[in-house]
């Protein structure tokens, strides 16, 4: 599975940014993805992950209610919508494929996603 992210930019406090992930290959629908990112001098955290069938979601305490994860698996398409955006979103936001197939769980950690995307830099400005 190959991935990449884009959509990445500038965008003031309180703004709204859509971050697409394209994939290639055909487990990329059986296959959970996952949004992280990483800010400079910061360990990468999750973001959010979503189920390869029945859009389950999961979100990061830091994120949760701000942003939403969507796919289309038709076209191998994975996005995180990104609202009422804050200063400390400010990161390289990176999407991931799970490296297990038809996985129930939505895993939270890096090393459940074997597939990774070259990120793309997200900053919110005051």
């Amino acid at each position: 599975v190959q991935l990449q992210a884009y959509g990445g930019g500038l965008v003031q406090a309180g703004g709204s940014l859509s971050l697409s992930c394209a994939g290639s290959g055909r487990s990329f629908s059986s296959r959970v993805m996952g949004w992280f990112r990483q800010a400079p001098g910061k360990e990468r955290e999750f973001v959010g992950a979503i189920s390869w069938n029945d859009g389950s979601t999961s979100y990061g305490n830091s994120v949760k209610g701000r942003f939403t994860i969507s796919r289309d698996n038709a076209k191998n398409m994975v996005y995180l919508h990104m609202n009422s955006l804050k200063r400390e979103d400010t990161a390289v936001y990176y999407c991931a494929a799970d490296g297990r197939l038809m996985s129930w769980a939505l895993p939270t950690t890096e090393r459940a996603y074997h597939y990774w995307g070259q990120g793309t830099q997200v900053t919110v400005s005051s």
